[in-house]
């Protein structure tokens, strides 16, 4: 599971590090605690409108919880903030994402929270990331939804919403959680964000290549734990 990660980089470090070609929307400010149903900055390709087959790579705003086309309430997308990986081109809610619209979420790591008892009342959360602290591309689906509420005519008619795939965890990780964020490395980013790319067997072949990733866990502080705290001491490594 994914459910809080960091990405203090600016709109400057992602267009250089994902080759981006088109920047879309106001730049967020940085934050240490993103959480599900926040805006959150997205890279995906498009066709070019004039069908010449060329595509664009942009970087946009989305809201971290996927809402389907055909969800008659925005407010479904708090219980999509995650998406199996396994199942992506089964389900109702992700399958046609999965074909047409994949992108990734920029990340500087993500947070999990370690059972440290049977029950689970007591935890301790880690930051895992890269080991060397190069940025992190999250496997994501994203999705158009048209607000009914709204006149046709209201900027916020359309809203883009995403969600992370996720994958069984590795044996580095599983004690950790046993659920972690697909992770797309280098040589397979051109392949998952390409909207040319459509065939079902094609995908499934896609997510079967990405590799385990392996990533340092490192124990921090539980004031992760509250959306209202934010910062670069949220990160900081703690003494166990």
């Amino acid at each position: 599971m994914c459910g809080r990660y960091a990405n203090a980089r600016r709109d400057a470090d992602l267009v250089n590090d994902f080759a981006v070609e088109d920047v879309r929307d106001p730049e967020l400010a940085p934050s240490w605690n993103v959480a599900p149903m926040q805006n959150v900055r997205i890279v995906l390709e498009r066709l070019d409108k004039d069908d010449t087959g060329e595509r664009k790579r942009q970087l946009r705003t989305s809201r971290w919880g996927l809402v389907p086309a055909w969800a008659k309430d925005s407010r479904i997308g708090s219980r999509m903030i995650n998406a199996r990986s396994e199942s992506i081109l089964e389900k109702p809610a992700f399958k046609n994402a999965a074909r047409k619209r994949r992108a990734i979420v920029p990340a500087d790591g993500y947070f999990e929270w370690q059972k440290l008892d049977e029950k689970g009342k007591t935890k301790q959360p880690y930051y895992l990331h890269a080991a060397d602290g190069s940025i992190l591309a999250f496997a994501a689906l994203y999705e158009w939804w048209r607000d009914p509420s709204l006149p046709d005519d209201h900027p916020d008619k359309w809203q883009w919403t995403n969600t992370i795939l996720t994958t069984t965890a590795s044996d580095t990780l599983g004690h950790v959680h046993d659920r972690s964020p697909v992770i797309v490395p280098p040589d397979l980013l051109a392949d998952w964000l390409n909207p040319a790319i459509t065939d079902p067997d094609d995908v499934r072949e896609l997510v079967a290549a990405m590799p385990e990733p392996h990533l340092a866990p490192t124990p921090v502080g539980k004031a992760v734990g509250s959306v209202r705290n934010n910062g670069p001491q949220l990160i900081e490594p703690i003494q166990l």
